[in-house]
């Protein structure tokens, strides 16, 4: 089979590789559509040493059944799935956070991914979509499901309903579009999204329909949003957040660019603001993105882009250097 290796930082190549076997309790997939993640893109950079040289990155995915090892999986049928593998049996794995299993492991981390035109996989770990759904949606599933994640945390945090709220969405890449896209759907008016890329933001007020600012031209402001989303995680943007929050506002933490960094400590304990950290998602929050994407709740997804898998290479360094004006792009292998 054909599959597109990370060889080295930077680096890409499409290699000929043996089809996975198959073994006990897994499903052998086709796959049909795989996303570039910002945690590829960061390992692509040579930033992640958790996922070595060698490996077949991509974990954001739909694929048909070839062959299976478990039961109730016929061949022809197509499915998504949690890329997280948790233990299944820990006391967060049955209070139903399995996001916070210490024993996960991950499909394009741990194991191979679906940057090839096949994959192995656990059968647990497999999400069951509408047959008729487009691969474009299902292969969305996950990457909405970390932002379905983040909002609902926030509405559990929130004094005032979301939909009252001032929000700014820091980040105009893959979360943040999704998150603008749900706030929208959940009635948010007052919707501010910060992205310096100009590519990004003329997507994102075309798709998503909210004001935007270039955070290299225009400061957010102080004191100015009930709630703030951060989808990038750098130091900059923390600093901005936490200067950008009014008195009493929430801002959720999603983004992994930086590690620690200095925040304003005297204003989040005056100002009584709440800052919290959100990772991943839930198999609950995996159900209810295939479902609401298949309903059509995210928009015609029109800002995705679609690539061959063998110009994945090219598609990485687009992303890298901003040429892509796209928030996704889609690989086809």
């Amino acid at each position: 089979m054909q599959a597109l290796v990370y060889t080295q930082p930077q680096e890409l190549q499409l290699q000929q590789r043996p089809r996975p076997e198959l073994v006990a309790g897994e499903v052998l997939l086709k796959i049909d559509a795989v996303g570039i993640c910002g945690s590829d893109l960061h390992a692509w950079h040579g930033h992640d040493p958790r996922r070595k040289p060698g490996l077949e990155l991509g974990h954001e995915f739909v694929g048909t059944v070839v062959e299976s090892a478990a039961g109730g999986f016929a061949p022809g049928t197509r499915f998504t799935g949690n890329p997280l593998m948790a233990c299944g049996v820990c006391d967060y794995c049955v209070q139903g956070r399995n996001n916070l299993c210490a024993g996960r492991t991950m499909i394009g981390m741990t194991r191979p991914g679906a940057y090839a035109q096949y994959m192995s996989i656990p059968a647990a770990a497999l999400i069951a979509i509408p047959q008729q759904m487009s691969d474009i949606a299902a292969a969305l599933s996950e990457p909405a499901a970390t932002a379905w994640h983040a909002l609902h945390r926030s509405m559990q945090m929130l004094t005032r309903p979301l939909h009252e709220c001032r929000v700014l969405v820091i980040g105009g890449g893959a979360i943040g579009m999704l998150a603008g896209l749900l706030l929208k759907r959940w009635g948010v008016v007052r919707l501010t999204l910060s992205e310096p890329n100009p590519l990004r933001r003329s997507a994102v007020q075309t798709h998503v329909g909210c004001a935007t600012l270039d955070p290299r031209a225009q400061a957010p402001g102080e004191n100015r949003y009930d709630y703030i989303f951060d989808a990038v995680g750098a130091r900059r943007t923390r600093q901005q957040a936490i200067a950008a929050i009014a008195p009493g506002g929430l801002v959720m933490h999603a983004g992994l660019q930086d590690g620690a960094s200095e925040i304003d400590m005297r204003k989040l304990t005056l100002a009584q603001i709440t800052l919290s950290g959100t990772y991943t998602y839930t198999t609950a929050d995996l159900r209810a993105t295939v479902a609401a994407l298949h309903e059509g709740a995210l928009g015609d997804l029109a800002w995705v882009e679609q690539r061959p898998l063998a110009q994945g290479q090219q598609a990485f360094r687009d992303m890298a250097e901003g040429r892509s004006a796209s928030a996704k792009i889609i690989l086809r292998p």
